[in-house]
């Protein structure tokens, strides 16, 4: 087993994970086959939000289609502890969002994964191929 999971007892998954899982043809694939399998033989836990599920489920549709998005919401999805949040997050997220997005072009689900996991989370690491989540300071485990 690779020694980054030993430790390693909860992850965050981001879209670009799931994409990259699910697409054969994208260049992360094998990667994040192998860090998905990591992770689970470590017996860490997948941990997202609404946020991502709703943001992969589109990608999915409009790249892959309909059965793809279906396989992640049958098969993924149910796998998932998904975190649960208040309007302080969205709050935060806003707040963030003001912040740095002039300078970067961040889509708002991003800054709330970033919220979440800075917050509430204890900056678990991350697992992403989004060049965002390293721009914001995340631990992405690649």
């Amino acid at each position: 087993m690779n020694s980054q999971f030993r430790e390693v007892r909860q992850v965050f998954c981001d879209t670009s994970f799931f994409y990259a899982f699910l697409d054969h043809n994208e260049g992360h694939h094998a990667r994040a086959v192998e860090l998905g399998n990591e992770a689970a033989t470590a017996g860490s836990v997948f941990i997202s939000t609404w946020d991502v599920v709703s943001e992969t489920l589109t990608l999915l549709r409009r790249r892959l289609g309909y059965r793809v998005a279906i396989r992640f919401l049958d098969e993924i999805k149910p796998t998932l502890h998904l975190v649960l949040y208040n309007h302080t997050v969205r709050q935060s997220a806003e707040e963030v969002f003001r912040r740095y997005t002039a300078s970067r072009p961040l889509s708002f689900c991003d800054v709330v994964s970033f919220v979440v996991v800075t917050t509430m989370l204890d900056n678990i690491p991350c697992l992403s191929f989004d060049q965002d989540f390293l721009s914001l300071g995340l631990t992405v485990l690649q």
